[in-house]
């Protein structure tokens, strides 16, 4: 199961791949969501049907669009707006839910938006 399906990619293998943007508001805390965990990418065949998950980003975020090399050996994902789940009291007191990517080697200790790159350890094709 997943929730909120935002952005969609089809590989040249016809793998689709999913991004999803569950809103912060209900993500981990509204028990109609909260088995949903935080928003994701998953890919899916074509061919059978078959969904998985393929990564689950930080708390507060989303997956925004995915790319990959020609070979299909490098896979580009982005993750928005990590930590963007704290409320405005607890931002004000520096209490930040989510200080993704550095975490506490963070200089501002916010959470900031990246590109992620992904290979398999094999060298193989993403997905497959």
């Amino acid at each position: 199961m997943f929730s909120s399906p935002d952005g969609l990619w089809i590989d040249p293998d016809s793998r689709i791949w999913i991004q999803t943007d569950m809103s912060e508001s209900v993500m981990n805390t509204n028990p109609e969501y909260v088995m949903f965990g935080n928003n994701s990418m998953l890919v899916g065949d074509a061919r059978t049907g078959d969904i998985r998950r393929f990564l689950t980003g930080p708390r507060g975020q989303e997956i925004t669009g995915c790319i990959m090399t020609p070979d299909q050996r490098t896979l580009f994902i982005n993750v928005q707006h990590p930590g963007a789940t704290t409320e405005p009291e607890a931002f004000a007191a520096g209490n930040i839910d989510g200080t993704w990517p550095d975490h506490r080697n963070s200089p501002t200790g916010y959470g900031r938006s990246a590109t992620v790159v992904i290979q398999r350890i094999d060298g193989g094709i993403i997905g497959a």
